[in-house]
């Protein structure tokens, strides 16, 4: 079979030589960095054998820094090299995984090698499809049961009514997007055998699909916070370059509108065009905004013809700044936590949770649902901005930028994510020494037919 990974035998060795489980964690994208070192940091601390499983999709100097930034460079035991399209990459995840678990058969017949998916990521949908297939056995997913929600959408257009309508009214499953993460997330819990809920309404909706509470008094879905907020505190002192070093002018003016757009629902015409034409309308009207330019947000403007009218405000305007994509996280934090940023106007889940746990910046989410709907009905530290038009989002965001009580409000709520969730993953896991698979005959409790799947 040809293959792109690359295989770190050495550091692979150490880890399947130290017991008879072994934790893969598995990293594909930004996200998963900062999610995963928590489980990864909580393994070593514990003496749980663990390695890094990476597919390679995020590997650049800035989208790959995580890896270096939290610690996980070193502990990458194979990097699956996956490249391309949504397509390809899902292609080369299933022959890849196949190839890994081939050589872990060949030299590690007897160890049970447990992956650990994170989100709704690519690799959390692929990946326990691809190694079920490949070794009739399944894994755990750390953040499980992300589905998106909806408010109704009676009073769009009244910001009054619409911010009382998301905190206090009635929402509804709405699952269309994001596109393909809530694909991802769904598929990826139909091959994981412990899912991770960060809170009980992510695991109702697993109970709801009919995944087992538990089995034969094995807990399958726990509820365990999400490691988000382990995340954070590990850049809660993270020393180096300060963010205001770096963008001196975000220590010069107050209550900053940091935007951070990037999924592909938004980057459609209508949608993206109502973000940066809110986005124009708050600059012009004297809010301070920072526009963040990821990958995909530099092609959206560059196809929609919208780069220059951005370049000319930053050229123009003291008071919006045009950065690319910060390469350090630990500046995220350290900016959200300072008291300079007002909010985060954001179509990121991540984000959604992290300023649940960060009270000095909001958040604002540029999406007509959302993974993370706990945050707005239950929470209140999170809105929806709907992407439908300029005007409406601008008269949306100057409500709540104007309105104390709404303020007041989006910084007091619960935390909702828990504490030490690494640390409570890998605990959970030490204990589930056993394969990760069953007949239907053994979960009902009948013993002494044959469990090997190498006959088929």
């Amino acid at each position: 079979m040809t293959t792109n990974q690359q295989v770190y035998e050495d550091r692979l060795a150490r880890q399947m030589d130290a017991g008879e489980f072994v934790l893969a964690v598995v990293t594909a994208t930004k996200p998963d960095f900062y999610k995963q070192a928590p489980v990864v940091a909580a393994a070593r601390e514990q003496g749980v054998p663990c390695f890094v499983l990476h597919t390679g999709q995020h590997y650049d100097d800035v989208l790959g820094h995580g890896l270096v930034e939290y610690d996980l460079e070193d502990h990458i035991a194979v990097d699956l090299g996956v490249r391309g399209s949504l397509s390809e990459k899902t292609a080369s995840l299933m022959t890849e995984i196949e190839a890994f678990t081939d050589l872990l058969a060949s030299e590690y017949p007897e160890k049970t090698v447990l992956p650990l998916v994170h989100g709704d990521t690519l690799a959390a949908g692929i990946v326990p499809q691809a190694w079920l297939f490949a070794t009739n056995q399944m894994v755990a997913h750390n953040e499980a049961g992300l589905r998106s929600m909806a408010p109704d959408f009676t009073t769009h257009g009244d910001p009054e009514a619409f911010v009382r309508e998301q905190w206090d009214g009635d929402w509804h499953i709405e699952r269309s997007e994001p596109f393909p993460e809530q694909y991802d997330t769904f598929v990826g819990s139909a091959a994981a055998m412990y899912h991770f809920a960060p809170t009980d309404l992510n695991r109702d909706h697993l109970l709801n699909e009919g995944y087992p509470e538990s089995v034969g008094g094995d807990e399958r879905i726990p509820v365990v916070g999400n490691s988000v907020v382990d995340a954070i505190e590990m850049k809660a002192d993270a020393g180096g370059e300060s963010v205001f070093d770096a963008f001196p002018v975000l220590e010069e003016r107050d209550d900053w509108i940091r935007v951070d757009i990037h999924r592909r629902a938004n980057l459609l015409p209508d949608r993206f065009r109502a973000i940066v034409d809110c986005v124009v309308r708050l600059v012009e009207a004297d809010y301070n905004v920072n526009f963040l330019e990821l990958t995909a947000t530099r092609r959206a403007l560059e196809n929609y013809g919208l780069r220059e009218t951005l370049l000319r405000l930053d050229d123009d305007r003291e008071n919006f700044l045009f950065t690319g994509l910060w390469k350090r996280h630990a500046h995220v934090y350290e900016f959200l936590r300072s008291g300079q940023c007002f909010a985060e106007l954001t179509d990121s889940g991540s984000m959604q949770e992290e300023l649940n746990h960060i009270e000095e910046a909001h958040c604002l989410t540029a999406r007509f649902n959302t993974d993370r709907p706990e945050t707005v009905f239950e929470a209140n530290s999170n809105l929806l901005v709907p992407p439908a038009d300029g005007e409406s989002m601008f008269d949306t965001v100057e409500y709540v930028y104007e309105t104390d009580s709404v303020r007041n409000r989006l910084g007091s709520g619960p935390e909702l994510y828990g504490e030490n969730v690494g640390e409570h993953i890998v605990e959970f896991l030490a204990e589930k020494r056993d394969e990760p698979f069953e007949w239907a005959h053994e979960r009902a409790g009948f013993s002494g037919q044959a469990s090997s799947f190498d006959y088929l």
